[in-house]
């Protein structure tokens, strides 16, 4: 493990050589985006900032390290959907699915020097999720998304717990807990945000590759920009109380 945290920007790189350069096995990968949801969840962790400024992060997953066809891996809690094939849960992809700067705008490699014992660990809980079919939680995202409003909900079970299920975060920070490394102490694992996991008081180094922060991309949108992710929201949130109906 290491004694002190550091950001180490990197710049004139592309995703590809980004990764390539710094993924490795037991790291955890961050991504954020411009789609509507990485938005909307950029959005939702305003509320872990004082200033309320959005969130950098709208996704985190674990690094598991190149394989015999000479790729390297990753293990995430997902909403993934390719050719009408559609898989909601822990699963394993290519890094190469990140390569994509248009859906992958900026990115971070967090390294905590670990030791191998407890590389293994992470790797060995992230396949038995995997072989485990667990779910992707779109409801425990409901419940962390109230907890975010409330913090003193944020160190108690999601109000919207499922069994057998999680959110990209929450898979991360229960595969540290494993480990007995807990990135974020008082908040429960189903509550953990990918702003939690790049904000943790463990010691770790952060590769930041730098195209212009997401939180600067997202503080220089248009006014007309804002409003149409915030019409978006509202849509959607009448659209679940009809349905609750």
């Amino acid at each position: 493990m290491l004694s002190e945290s550091e950001t180490i920007v990197v710049t004139g790189l592309s995703n590809r050589e980004f990764l390539e350069k710094y993924a490795q096995p037991g790291r955890i990968g961050l991504s954020g985006g411009q789609t509507a949801v990485d938005l909307a969840i950029c959005r939702a962790q305003r509320h872990l900032d004082e200033q309320h400024r959005w969130g950098t992060w709208s996704h985190a997953f674990l690094f598991e390290g190149v394989r015999v066809d000479g790729h390297h891996w990753v293990i995430e809690s997902d909403l993934d959907v390719h050719h009408k094939h559609i898989r909601l849960g822990v699963q394993e992809n290519r890094v190469s699915k990140y390569f994509n700067e248009r859906l992958y705008s900026t990115l971070a490699v967090l390294d905590f020097g670990l030791d191998e014992a407890q590389v293994q660990t992470l790797l060995r809980e992230g396949l038995e999720l995997v072989a485990g079919r667990t779910r992707y939680s779109l409801r425990e995202l409901v419940g962390t998304l109230i907890a975010l409003r409330r913090p003193e909900l944020r160190g108690r079970d999601n109000v919207m717990a499922v069994e057998c299920s999680m959110f990209c975060s929450a898979f991360v920070q229960r595969l540290f807990r494993k480990a007995d490394i807990d990135l974020t102490p008082g908040v429960h694992d189903k509550h953990t945000t990918p702003e939690d996991i790049s904000r943790t008081a463990i010691p770790h180094v952060t590769y930041l590759l730098q195209r212009g922060s997401a939180r600067e991309k997202l503080a220089g949108l248009g006014s007309k920009l804002r409003r149409r992710v915030r019409a978006r929201i509202r849509l959607a949130k009448r659209g679940s109380a009809s349905a609750e109906k």
